[in-house]
């Protein structure tokens, strides 16, 4: 039997990016529709869209970040799976209820900007290695703060982001003064308590725990501003 071209074009699109112990990688807006016509669970949702509260304060899109460059090209908004949004939206809810919100450093990320900070860092610590993806590059993980809604001012949680010292971690207490504690532990239960995992060497990131096999992907904003919700 003789396959049909498109076919066959097909396949190799879904096959060329898992070469070489490389995760298998979404890089088209076809690829990444298929993908979530195969499971709703795959959409990638806009978060400022689906939960208009959250603040947003998007490092990478400016050079307010430890690579002192723009990563992110045409960035407005970021995005999680589905499932993860919909854990966050939970979050934000719980915390109003408590006069606080949420804060969203970074969600989504490209392959292609994952590759250049493990260049630049090259430590599992603080950057994923390429060779797996990271949950960035899923839209499963999301770095994050909590602030007090009355005036939208960030709780002090002992450093900044993107502090790759000892001092963010979350066991590193020592020299952390009690009001800081208390709140690290206020974003670590309350994310926790919604299906979240932490990071044990950055308190700001977080993980969707989840059973699906999200593909990594290596779209830009601008590709996925007229793709997702």
């Amino acid at each position: 039997m003789i396959l049909n071209v498109k076919f066959i074009f097909l396949i190799i699109c879904l096959f060329t990016t898992h070469v070489h112990g490389q995760p298998m990688v979404i890089t088209t807006t076809a690829q990444y529709e298929q993908s979530v016509n195969a499971s709703i669970k795959n959409k990638l949702i806009d978060l400022k869209k689906f939960i208009p509260s959250l603040l947003l304060d998007l490092k990478y899109a400016t050079k307010n970040n430890f690579t002192k460059q723009k990563l992110y090209k045409k960035a407005t908004t970021t995005y999680l799976r589905l499932d993860a949004a919909l854990a966050l939206l939970a979050i934000q809810k719980t915390l109003n209820e408590q006069g606080y919100g949420l804060k969203i450093f970074d969600a989504y990320r490209p392959y292609a900007v994952t590759k250049l900070m493990w260049d630049i860092i090259h430590d599992e610590r603080y950057v994923a290695n390429p060779k797996n993806g990271s949950g960035h590059n899923k839209g499963t993980s999301v770095d994050l703060t909590i602030v007090k809604l009355s005036s939208n001012t960030e709780l002090d949680m002992g450093t900044g982001f993107d502090n790759f010292t000892e001092l963010a971690h979350h066991t590193y207490t020592p020299k952390l003064d009690a009001a800081v504690i208390f709140n690290r532990t206020l974003l670590k239960s309350t994310m926790e308590k919604f299906g979240f995992k932490s990071l044990e060497t950055e308190w700001w990131h977080y993980a969707w725990v989840s059973t699906e096999k999200y593909d990594v992907i290596d779209l830009s904003f601008k590709q996925l501003k007229c793709k997702v919700l």
